[in-house]
C-alpha cells in the first residue's frame, strides 16, 4: 500500500510537471528538437504500394547490386515523412499545418540504420501563427547529412 503523503507528493509533482510544460506551450526560436528514427525493409515495401512507387532501386536486392548503390535504398519522399510526422505529433505537435518544405536529398539512406532528425526554430511569424524550421537528417554512424531543408508550418497554439 502506497503512504498518502508520498501519493499527494507525486500527484502535485507529477501535476507541477506537466503545469511547467502548459505553461511554456509558445516555442521560442533557437528551440531544438531532435529524433532517433530507422525504417525496415517492410516498411520500404508499404510505402511502395501505398504510393505506387515500386522502383526496383528500393525494392530489389539484385537489382540494386548493380547499381552505384550496390544495396536497395529506402524512398527519398519516405525518409522525409519522418518530418511530417514529428512537427504533427511532437514538435511543435497537435494541429501543426505544414505549409511548405524546400529538400535536398543529399546521399542515400538504408533500411535498418539509425538517423538522427534535428528540428531547429529558425524564425517565428506570431501575425500568422507560423515557423520556420530547419530540418536536417543525418547518419548517426558516419554523421554525415543525408537530407537538409526547411519547413513552414502554421500553429496557432504554438506560435
Amino acid at each position: 500500500m502506497i503512504n498518502s503523503k508520498l501519493f499527494t507528493y507525486l500527484c502535485v509533482s507529477t501535476f507541477l510537471d506537466t503545469l511547467i510544460i502548459i505553461l511554456k506551450m509558445k516555442t521560442e526560436i533557437g528551440d531544438l528538437y531532435i529524433h532517433s528514427f530507422s525504417f525496415t525493409q517492410e516498411e520500404v515495401k508499404k510505402f511502395a504500394e501505398i504510393t505506387g512507387d515500386m522502383n526496383p532501386l528500393h525494392l530489389d536486392e539484385e537489382f540494386a547490386a548493380n547499381t552505384q548503390f550496390k544495396k536497395p535504398i529506402m524512398h527519398g519522399m519516405l525518409s522525409a515523412s519522418i518530418i511530417s510526422k514529428i512537427l504533427g505529433t511532437e514538435f511543435p505537435g497537435a494541429g501543426s499545418v505544414y505549409l511548405q518544405q524546400n529538400i535536398e536529398f543529399l546521399r542515400p539512406m538504408y533500411v535498418n540504420k539509425e538517423y538522427e532528425l534535428r528540428l531547429v526554430i529558425q524564425e517565428i511569424h506570431p501575425a500568422n501563427h507560423s515557423a520556420i524550421i530547419e530540418t536536417t537528417i543525418k547518419d548517426t554512424t558516419n554523421k554525415k547529412m543525408t537530407i537538409r531543408g526547411e519547413a513552414m508550418i502554421m500553429n496557432e497554439k504554438y506560435f
